[in-house]
């Protein structure tokens, strides 16, 4: 029986770290200088990327993976602010998604890749996630820190979740013809400030920027330290899905062996 292949793409280390742990021993390869991890559980063979935070990052990644191999699924996985009322660690699915930016201030026609393996994933996931918690969710190119920001982009967009990868992954799935799933978990809420402007962080001269606006207000810190307890929070939601997934999705869960196209 050939081997369904499955592309999980997360942002930042810690994002990736929480995926990983729900699989088994995989191997390592570079791809058109990508680094890939690879495992198979049963019948699925599932190739996880990082790509770095941002659209840009995003699309260059999933072009290099994508574009050289094939797949039946796609997933974005990775934190997610919730535009809807959620709890954190709450997981959030998307089945289509929209990008919005500042060069682009209205969403841009919603993309969704349905197919087989798609499918499969969403009656699993429907099982253990209420229906309000699936739907649509927004890219932009920039953190939203505000709660007035954060209401903003949930009444213009109708999304339930806001992430800045997840479009242009889905530009690339469509590209190939693979089907495409947004799975992600809260870590901010939608009635919540951010404690600190992230997007300091990603410009070339921003840590110096940020550590300076956290010395500026050393109140910062509590509000960073409860946003610690909330990504630990998500980053465990992360690991006890794909768990279950990888599970139910194994035609024989006890088969955990390297797949002979990832030696």
């Amino acid at each position: 029986m050939p081997l369904t292949r499955i592309a999980i793409f997360a942002a930042t280390p810690w994002e990736m770290r929480a995926v990983q742990a729900a699989f088994p021993p995989g191997v390592d390869q570079c791809l058109d200088g990508l680094s890939i991890h690879v495992c198979s559980i049963g019948d699925k063979e599932y190739w996880l990327a990082q790509t770095g935070m941002g659209l840009e990052k995003a699309r260059r990644c999933a072009a290099r993976l994508v574009g050289n191999r094939s797949f039946d699924l796609v997933v974005s996985t990775g934190f997610t602010c919730a535009l809807v009322d959620a709890d954190i660690g709450a997981l959030l699915v998307g089945l289509e998604v929209v990008q919005r930016t500042e060069e682009c201030a209205a969403p841009l026609r919603p993309l969704a890749i349905p197919g087989n393996e798609r499918s499969r994933a969403v009656t699993f996931i429907e099982t253990m996630v209420p229906s309000e918690h699936v739907g649509r969710f927004v890219s932009t190119d920039r953190v939203v820190g505000s709660a007035q920001e954060k209401r903003e982009f949930a009444k213009s967009t109708a999304a339930i979740g806001l992430d800045m990868e997840s479009s242009a992954l889905a530009v690339e799935a469509q590209r190939a013809q693979v089907p495409f799933l947004i799975i992600r978990s809260v870590s901010d809420l939608l009635d919540e400030d951010l404690p600190l402007d992230f997007n300091l962080f990603l410009r070339p001269t921003g840590w110096l920027k940020g550590i300076g606006a956290v010395l500026a207000s050393p109140s910062c810190l509590w509000g960073l330290g409860r946003l610690r307890r909330q990504s630990a929070a998500a980053a465990q939601t992360l690991t006890d899905f794909f768990r279950r997934y990888t599970a139910a999705m194994a035609t024989n869960p006890q088969e955990q062996t390297l797949s002979p196209t990832a030696q």
